[in-house]
């Protein structure tokens, strides 16, 4: 038996544990549950992700500082960016790696719920059979029938959160440094600008399209793992905020105009503080004064 089929059984034996809670929708609801369950033992790379994005996000406004510094000289750039690098310990693809390594289980996630295994795509969601596709609900009811229906239940969803990735991925965008014009070559690390990264944040909206061609099953693996990414990522950059732009060469003009001011005599007392006084202490103040030029006058000289 194949690992498909073996992955296959497991799921089936998900859905007979939970058939008394959801019924004939027990293998749709495995399916959902699986998926996030895998997600769940993921979570630490992501975690991982994560962390090698921020890294490289708080060391892109130097590096923009770096490339206004160092434009037109390639060779330069590239050393500068290096040693920033080696001396915060961070790395240009950091993060990378725990990208990588949860691609491999996705693809066999993906391919069990696309292809079946053990009898998989033979069970039905609201009557809308597990291995049907969307051309073949809209030929047996239409746009608003049964089986149509659960198609557009899932379109609502992933539009949904299609819309939320777009708006995040647009905020992002605004807020991330822009190299200088003629800087250099793309350094690693760097968000894509100018067309690529107008068109990335449209890319969410892809898995309408996957829903409306591939198996019911593993539509609905792609809405709940699109989902779970959404919300992880949302949980994972929620203090995330654009760190301000620094110019070395403006900071170092600040830093040397604070060494030029003078600092304060030693134990020179502070400057008084001016507190607001009440309109009785001002009538006794002006009769005190009155009453000190007063003596001066009648005081014989």
């Amino acid at each position: 038996m194949s690992v498909f089929g073996i992955l296959g059984d497991g799921l089936t034996r998900v859905a007979d544990a939970i058939t008394p809670l959801f019924g004939s929708a027990a293998t749709a609801a495995a399916i959902v549950l699986i998926t996030l369950a895998v997600r769940a033992a993921l979570h630490p790379l992501a975690r991982a992700a994560a962390r090698g994005e921020k890294a490289r996000a708080a060391l892109a406004p130097q590096i923009a500082a770096l490339q206004r510094k160092h434009k037109g000289n390639p060779e330069r750039l590239q050393k500068a960016v290096a040693d920033l690098y080696a001396k915060t310990g961070a790395s240009p693809l950091a993060g990378c790696l725990p990208t990588l390594l949860q691609l491999p289980v996705f693809f066999v996630m993906y391919h069990l719920f696309s292809t079946g295994g053990g009898g998989l795509l033979d069970h039905t969601l609201l009557g809308a059979p597990l291995g049907g596709h969307w051309s073949q609900a809209l030929a047996d009811g239409g746009l608003f029938g049964a089986q149509g229906l659960v198609y557009l239940a899932l379109f609502v969803l992933i539009g949904a959160v299609a819309t939320w990735n777009f708006r995040r991925a647009r905020a992002a965008t605004a807020t991330a440094p822009k190299p200088v014009p003629g800087g250099g070559p793309a350094l690693p690390g760097q968000p894509g600008l100018g067309g690529l990264a107008k068109v990335l944040p449209l890319l969410s909206f892809g898995t309408l399209i996957t829903v409306a061609v591939v198996p019911l099953a593993a539509g609905l693996y792609m809405v709940a793992t699109t989902t779970w990414t959404a919300c992880e990522r949302a949980l994972l950059h929620r203090d995330r905020k654009p760190a301000p732009e620094r110019d070395p060469e403006r900071d170092g003009g600040e830093e040397k105009a604070r060494e030029r001011a003078p600092e304060p005599a030693a134990g020179a007392a502070p400057p008084a503080r001016r507190t607001p006084r009440t309109r009785a202490a001002r009538q006794q103040e002006a009769r005190a004064r009155a009453r000190t030029r007063a003596k001066t006058v009648t005081t014989p000289q």
